[in-house]
């Protein structure tokens, strides 16, 4: 599978959500699409898509086999539903997971909880992590464990689908970096001088020791 863009994410992802939420409503019309794609609550970012955007965004979706036209007897307007499901068998969990990061994007399992009860209820946070293990666990992986940023206390998730996170720890400022260099190497010589000068105090004690041995010699 191909890396998807943030438009064909932002697409798949209001899919998934409308089918879970207002399965009545579902599969959409090009218009409800666009709407559901530039939705000010539930989003991270909010997007301003036009048709043309979304409609090349299903066209690449359809190439993947992650979304396209639906099935329907209604044929007076064209309908568009996705394709997780025959693509990667996923269970309703994982669905609703996944679904929260295609729209906001990174997150650590208590807003992942929170999100995506409207989708499907967790009892607890054991069944997040759970759920985010069998999705890390997938082959491709579908999810990842990003480092824990300064001064958080929990780690966050991202899915896989799109362009990678960048994962690595912010780097120390070269000027903290020198002083942390510094720091080590005045701990380090304080310790040698203590432990010569206690070699000092060794040898001394030895010599007066030998001196007093020699009076009763």
């Amino acid at each position: 599978m191909n890396i998807l863009s943030e438009v064909e994410t932002r697409v798949l992802g209001s899919l998934v959500e409308k089918e879970l939420t207002t399965p009545e409503y579902y599969p959409l019309s090009l218009n409800a699409l666009v709407n559901a794609c530039n939705q000010k609550s539930n989003r991270d970012p909010v997007m301003n898509l036009n048709q043309n955007a979304v409609s090349q965004a299903l066209r690449t979706l359809d190439k993947e086999d992650l979304a396209g036209p639906a099935d329907a007897m209604d044929n007076r307007v064209t309908k568009f539903g996705h394709r997780l499901q025959e693509a990667f068998n996923f269970d309703r969990r994982e669905t609703a997971i996944l679904c929260e990061l295609l729209l906001r994007g990174p997150q650590t399992p208590g807003e992942l909880r929170s999100r995506a009860e409207r989708m499907h209820p967790f009892d607890d946070l054991g069944q997040v992590l759970s759920t985010l293990q069998r999705l890390s666990q997938r082959e491709p992986p579908m999810v990842k464990l990003l480092p824990r940023q300064p001064g958080t206390k929990e780690a966050r998730y991202s899915h896989l689908l799109s362009d990678d996170v960048q994962t690595q720890a912010p780097q120390a400022a070269p000027e903290a970096a020198v002083i942390h260099s510094t720091a080590d190497s005045q701990r380090i010589a304080r310790l040698e001088n203590e432990v010569v000068a206690l070699q000092n105090e060794v040898a001394d004690l030895k010599q007066q020791l030998a001196a007093f041995r020699k009076q009763f010699e």
